[in-house]
């Protein structure tokens, strides 16, 4: 595998506030590295270190195996961006700011304005002035700033700010084919686990500028904690019998027994042969997964710094 994005120690302080503390990061040509944390948790002053928009206090940063400088213009042929509100001339309309993107990139192809536009559903809108978009529609010309150059590599900072459930889904598609079909690597980062989680390819969890946890996505199913739940007219009969019995039986928040043994979780059927031969049948009994979001918020809080 190919390297992209490296660092090394990579740290920024802001007076006696650190924001970024030591993160080391290897994304690979072609992968999908979802960065997920809190708002504050150091997301975008990583991004901008990535970028050479601000110099990190100790480490390095690397982008396709050079060291990223501010003076490295070369470094910048290869990368498109948007970090946090991407930015647009007001007055000029959006095929103006295109062009204006196209003659700063040096953009020889007069049609790539056309061909971006029609990937971004920004063609009907190709005429109206940037500051009259929605908020969605900004972010899709910010995208296709970003993307107007064919780059290498896109280092997206919550990209899916103010779009609508059907925009999401359209940039989630046409981020995956970019990285799977043009090998595009992708580095974004979000606070939703569960929207990232449909098509990075790996996620790390910064919190409190420390990156905390590292998976693969097609590992996190398997991290999920699991319970199963029960429920009967006579609670107390049953958590007395299945403790009894050897089982841990904790009373959760939504009043209902929940029962955290693997092999209870595995074979609910046999606590209902229990509980039933006992003469204390469930009138509920299911396993529950816990959800992205219920995960990402217990690794956070099992990390607090």
């Amino acid at each position: 595998m190919v390297t992209v994005i490296h660092t090394d120690n990579l740290s920024k302080n802001f007076g006696s506030i650190c924001a970024v503390n030591k993160v080391n990061l290897n994304v690979n040509k072609g992968e999908i590295y979802g960065f997920l944390g809190l708002n504050g948790a150091g997301k975008t002053t990583t991004i901008r270190m990535l970028l050479g928009m601000i110099r990190p206090t100790s480490g390095i940063a690397y982008l396709c195996g050079k060291k990223v400088s501010a003076d490295r213009c070369d470094l910048w042929e290869k990368v498109g961006h948007i970090v946090e509100t991407p930015s647009s001339y007001p007055e000029l309309t959006v095929w103006a700011n295109l062009e204006i993107m196209r003659r700063l990139r040096r953009i020889s192809d007069k049609k790539s304005i056309d061909a971006v536009m029609k990937k971004l559903r920004l063609t009907s809108y190709r005429g109206r002035k940037a500051k009259h978009l929605s908020l969605g529609n900004k972010q899709r010309l910010g995208l296709a700033k970003a993307l107007l150059h064919n780059p290498d590599i896109l280092i997206l900072d919550e990209p899916a700010n103010g779009l609508d459930p059907a925009g999401i889904v359209e940039m989630r598609e046409l981020l995956r084919d970019l990285a799977s079909n043009h090998g595009v690597t992708i580095f974004i980062s979000s606070h939703i686990l569960g929207e990232i989680s449909k098509f990075a390819t790996r996620i790390g969890i910064i919190h409190e500028g420390w990156l905390i946890r590292e998976v693969n996505a097609d590992q996190l199913k398997h991290l999920l904690n699991k319970r199963l739940v029960v429920n009967a007219r006579d609670k107390e009969s049953v958590k007395s019998k299945l403790i009894n019995d050897g089982y841990s039986v904790n009373l959760s928040r939504d009043g209902n027994l929940e029962v955290t043994d693997e092999e209870a979780i595995n074979h609910p059927e046999d606590i209902a042969n229990i509980l039933v031969n006992a003469g204390v049948p469930p009138t509920l009994l299911k396993v529950e997964e816990e959800d992205l979001e219920s995960y990402f918020l217990r690794i956070i809080g099992g990390n607090a710094k």
